[in-house]
C-alpha cells in the first residue's frame, strides 16, 4: 500500500531535525528506516545507478544501513557499502563518484537514539530537499526482511585519508605528539593513520566499545577533568577527539584545555584566507570583531543553512563556513599560488613539542601579523577541493599546522582574537513545545526574558529571533536560548567579556529556567 513518507515519519516520530532525521531507536523500525531510503530514491537520487552507504558506530547503526540497502537493491540499484567511517568521509567520496550517498548517524545525541543523513552527488541535501523527501510516495514490503550488509568498501577511507595527506604533505606534522580521545568515534583509527602519515607520534587514550555521546558543545565535566588529567600525565601538543560520526571536532590544547568550537572556526577560517565566512547567529561575534574577513554571514542553526548562506556567496572569492560545535565546511577549492605558502625548508625547522620542551620556542618565523598566517600554509598538494559539509579533520589540521609554524603553542593560537568568550550547555528532557512556548513568551515580554536570562546584565538592547531567542544587553553580554533541532532539548549560549562570565550566564539562565518549569 503506498502512503506519503510524511505520514509514517510522523506516527513513528521519525522527523528531520537540525541536520538529518532523527528518532528514538525504538522507532527508527526496519520499515521505517527502508521509506525514508526508498523516499530518497525517489525524490532526490532518481537517476543514480549507485548509491553509497556508510555508517558510525552506534550498535543500531549496521541494522538500519541494512535497512536502507535493502531499499536501495529492491530499487533496482547498486548499494556500495562502505562500512564505519566518518560522516565527511562518505560525502567526499560522494562527490568523487558522482554519487548519491546515505549515512546513519545519531552524531552526538544520546544513546537511546540514531538518524539517517541524505548526500546529493554534489552534497547535503537542503531544507526544500527534505520537504520533497516527506512528500514522496513510499511502499514498504509487508514482509521485510533487509540481507546482511555486504563487504565493505574501503576506496571512501583511503580518499579521505588521501585527501588531507597529499594537501598537507608527508612531514607536515613532524615533531608533533597528539592524544587521541578515541572513545567510540568512528574516525579514531583514521584519525591515528592521518597524523601519523603527517609525522606525528600519536597517543591513543579512552577507547571504549560503549558508545559515547560527546556534544562539542556541550561537553561533560568528566570529559574536561579527564583531558587535564591526561595533560598531566603525558606529554603532547593538542588532545583531539570528535563526536560520534566525526563532523564535528574536539580540540585541547597542551593542556588539556578544550577549544570552543567558534573559536576554532576563526582560527581555521584564518589559516585558509578566507574571504567570506558563514556561520550561525550562536557563534562567538569575535569572528566579526577581529577583521579577518571581507564578510561574514549569520545564518540560522544547522548545516544546511550554513550550506546555502555558503552557495549564495559563489564567486565572492574563498567561501567557508563553520558552526558553534567546531564542524568546518569548505565552500571553495583552496588553492595556493606561488607567492603563498611555507616552502618545505621553512617549516621543517619548525620544531614542536609540549610547553617546556624548547620545541615552540626554536622557530625562526614571525609569531604574529600577514607574514606568520602566509608561512602556515602547507607545502603539500595545491589544491584542496570543497567540501560543503561538516569536517572535524581540516579545522584539527589547520590548527597544528598553525601551530606549528608560528612556534607556539596550541594554547596561544587565539591570543590575537577579540576578548569575547563563549559557553554552552542544555537542560535534557526538555519537550520541545515546552521550549518554543517560553521562547514565544519571552519575546512579547522584554522584561520577563531579561529577569529570567540575564537579571544582572543590564537592559536588553536588542532582540534577534534568527533561531530562537538571541538577547542582547547593556553590558555587552549575551545570552541565546533556542530548542534543539535533533532531541528534546533546550539550549542556552552565552557570550561575554571573560570565560567565567559566560559560563556563569549560561548556568544560571539554565538553572533559573529549570526551576520555573
Amino acid at each position: 500500500m503506498n502512503t506519503r513518507l510524511h505520514h509514517l515519519a510522523e506516527a513513528h516520530n521519525a522527523r528531520f531535525g537540525t541536520s538529518g532525521v532523527r528518532g528514538l531507536v525504538s522507532d527508527l523500525s526496519d520499515a521505517v528506516c527502508y521509506a525514508y531510503a526508498q523516499a530518497f530514491l525517489r525524490s532526490i537520487a532518481t537517476d543514480s545507478a549507485r548509491v553509497v552507504v556508510g555508517h558510525d558506530l552506534r550498535p543500531s547503526s549496521p541494522r538500519i544501513a541494512a535497512a536502507c540497502i535493502q531499499a536501495i537493491r529492491d530499487a533496482g540499484r547498486e548499494a556500495v557499502f562502505v562500512g564505519a567511517l566518518p560522516t565527511p568521509a562518505l560525502a567526499y567520496y560522494c562527490a568523487l563518484q558522482r554519487a548519491p550517498g546515505i549515512v546513519v548517524t545519531g552524531s552526538h545525541i544520546p544513546f537511546d537514539r540514531n538518524g539517517i543523513k541524505f548526500y546529493r552527488a554534489d552534497g547535503e541535501i537542503d531544507k526544500a530537499d527534505e520537504q520533497a523527501i516527506l512528500d514522496a510516495e513510499v511502499a514498504v514490503p509487508d514482509a521485510l526482511s533487509p540481507a546482511p550488509l555486504p563487504a565493505v568498501d574501503a576506496s571512501a577511507l583511503e580518499a579521505y585519508v588521501a585527501r588531507y595527506t597529499a594537501f598537507f604533505g608527508e612531514g607536515a606534522l613532524a615533531g608533533m605528539r597528539v592524544a587521541l580521545y578515541e572513545h567510540s568515534s568512528v574516525a579514531r583509527d583514521v584519525l591515528r593513520t592521518v597524523f601519523e602519515r603527517l609525522g606525528a607520534e600519536v597517543l591513543s587514550l579512552g577507547r571504549t566499545d560503549t558508545f559515547v555521546p560527546i556534544d562539542t558543545e556541550a561537553v561533560r565535566a568528566e570529559d574536561i577533568a579527564q583531558a587535564r588529567a591526561w595533560a598531566q600525565a603525558h606529554r603532547f601538543d593538542a588532545i583531539l577527539s570528535t563526536d560520534g560520526d566525526a563532523d564535528r571536532p574536539l580540540i585541547g590544547d597542551e593542556t588539556g584545555t578544550w577549544l570552543r568550537g567558534d573559536v576554532v572556526g576563526i582560527l581555521c577560517a584564518q589559516y585558509l584566507h578566507a574571504d567570506v565566512v558563514v556561520t550561525p547567529v550562536s557563534s562567538n561575534t569575535a569572528v566579526e570583531k577581529c577583521g579577518a574577513f571581507r564578510q561574514v554571514l549569520r545564518t540560522r542553526i544547522g548545516s544546511p543553512y550554513v550550506i546555502a548562506g555558503m552557495d549564495a556567496q559563489r564567486g565572492a572569492g574563498r567561501v567557508v563556513g563553520y558552526e558553534a560545535n567546531g564542524g568546518f565546511l569548505l565552500g571553495s577549492d583552496v588553492e595556493y599560488g606561488e607567492a603563498i605558502g611555507a616552502s618545505a625548508a621553512e617549516t621543517a625547522s619548525v620544531g614542536a613539542g609540549s610547553v617546556g620542551t624548547g620545541g615552540f620556542g626554536s622557530a625562526e618565523v614571525a609569531t604574529d601579523g600577514p607574514e606568520a598566517t602566509q608561512k602556515c600554509l602547507p607545502a603539500g598538494a595545491a589544491r584542496l577541493k570543497a567540501l560543503p559539509t561538516r569536517d572535524s579533520l581540516l579545522p584539527m589540521l589547520a590548527l597544528l599546522a598553525m601551530a606549528r609554524a608560528k612556534g607556539c603553542p596550541v594554547s596561544q593560537l587565539a591570543d590575537a582574537l577579540p576578548r569575547r568568550f563563549t559557553a554552552s550547555d542544555r537542560i535534557q528532557n526538555v519537550p520541545t513545545e515546552f521550549s518554543r512556548a517560553l521562547i514565544a513568551r519571552l519575546q512579547q515580554t522584554p522584561a520577563e526574558a531579561a529577569a529570567l536570562m540575564a537579571p544582572d546584565a543590564g537592559d536588553v538592547i536588542a532582540i534577534d529571533t534568527t533561531d530562537g531567542l538571541r538577547t542582547s544587553f547593556a553590558t555587552g553580554e549575551i545570552v541565546h536560548l533556542r530548542p534543539s533541532g535533533n532531541a528534546p532539548e533546550l539550549r542556552c549560549y552565552a557570550e561575554a567579556a571573560d570565560e567565567p562570565r559566560a559560563r556563569a550566564l549560561c548556568d544560571a539562565c539554565l538553572a533559573r529556567i529549570a526551576a520555573s518549569a
